[in-house]
């Protein structure tokens, strides 16, 4: 047994599986410790669009919220615009003031709502916060509605009644402003929530597993078959995977109840894309590092799942990795999955970046390949005439 114990810990392939296992729990811990670092300071970062119809008190409610909030805000002059600017998740929040809230203020034995709309196609963290949100703003509206509200009610009632008595009786008078809480593009369970997140790591992990075993396939057959002639068929059978693997995944997401608003040949094309998309970037790093490529696909596993926006909403991470989320495949297949999954503009724009992509990877993997050809037929030529 010592024997045998000491011949399988000196196989090349032993080594490299206790390295990638060891490789796996350090880049993880590195990139998820720091990639989520921060995450609750970062909360201002996300943004509320104020749509203000009311003329009188509401001017004076904006401007005292915009004074206070954590958040980044922007008074918009129409619900439609604000309502896009949520649907293109430019904002994760819309705040509407109608028109009669004054009125309805001052109107005894009448409730004054402000209405919030919050897009669910995104990750469900933005939707428990802003939710929150919610309560919290109309509780401090509410405290200064109640005793403006009533002061005006007592006022009317009994003229002769003191400003200052009027407010102090207000203060125990019942809850004037109520939440309206909307949403747009709802996702009605956990399991459809989550599905963008599932969609990316099985994909992810699913083409690295295949760009390594397509590698060892290419070693072997090296020797009777041109780089050339490999090359070809390592393309033309990697998209053809690509279209497979996608067809199956929508039929399982549809067949098991998944929620597809833009319907299963949407899903299907897109989840072929960002496949074929990931499984080009997977290969440029084997092309490039052989064996070694493998390290920097699972740094890049662990650098999508934290910065793409499938778990944490990307305006809360740092800076560093908010940025770098725009060259990350993941980042668009995410938005892209969800607005095809539960709805809004389309993914006209995910698919344009991950084309763009996948053709700088595949450029970059037939550019190295035949360098590499190039030098071998030169270390080729040199060895004959030593000869």
């Amino acid at each position: 047994m010592k024997q045998a114990i000491s011949e399988f810990l000196k196989q090349g392939t032993t080594k490299v599986g206790i390295i990638t296992a060891i490789t796996f729990q350090l880049l993880f811990s590195i990139i998820w410790m720091t990639g989520y670092a921060g995450v609750s300071d970062n909360t201002g970062n996300l943004k509320i669009a104020i749509v203000n119809e009311d003329q009188a008190m509401g001017g004076k409610i904006v401007q005292n919220l915009q004074a206070n909030l954590p958040f980044k805000s922007e008074v918009i002059a129409s619900n439609e615009q604000a309502q896009q600017m949520l649907d293109d998740r430019e904002v994760q929040m819309v705040m509407k003031i109608a028109g009669d809230f004054t009125k309805q203020l001052q109107t005894a034995g009448q409730t004054a709502p402000i209405t919030y709309t919050i897009n669910e196609s995104n990750p469900s963290m933005t939707k428990s916060v802003m939710q929150a949100v919610a309560g919290n703003i109309t509780s401090t509206v509410n405290k200064e509605a109640v005793a403006a509200g009533a002061t005006a009610v007592l006022t009317q009632m009994n003229p002769k009644l003191p400003a200052e008595q009027a407010g102090q009786i207000g203060q125990g008078l019942a809850t004037k402003v109520t939440s309206d809480i909307q949403s747009t593009n709802k996702v009605k369970d956990m399991p459809n929530q989550m599905l963008p997140m599932m969609l990316v790591l099985a994909s992810i992990v699913g083409t690295m597993i295949m760009g390594m075993n397509f590698s060892v396939s290419t070693k072997m057959l090296g020797a009777s078959v041109s780089k050339g002639g490999l090359l070809g068929a390592r393309i033309i059978v990697t998209v053809a995977a690509a279209i497979v693997v996608g067809l199956i995944s929508a039929i399982m997401v549809v067949s098991l109840g998944g929620h597809v608003e833009k319907g299963f040949m949407a899903l299907w094309g897109f989840e072929s894309l960002f496949l074929l998309t990931f499984a080009f970037v997977a290969q440029m790093f084997l092309t490039l590092f052989g064996n070694a490529g493998m390290l920097f696909n699972i740094a890049m596993l662990s650098l999508q799942l934290v910065s793409s926006g499938a778990i944490v909403p990307r305006e809360l991470l740092s800076n560093f990795y908010h940025s770098i989320s725009n060259a990350f495949p993941a980042t668009y297949a995410v938005n892209g999955a969800m607005n095809i999954l539960f709805g809004g503009p389309g993914a006209t724009k995910e698919v344009g970046f991950l084309f763009l992509i996948a053709g700088i990877a595949l450029v970059v993997d037939i550019a190295v390949v035949f360098v590499k050809k190039t030098k071998a037929a030169l270390v080729g030529q040199q060895l004959q005439k030593t000869a």
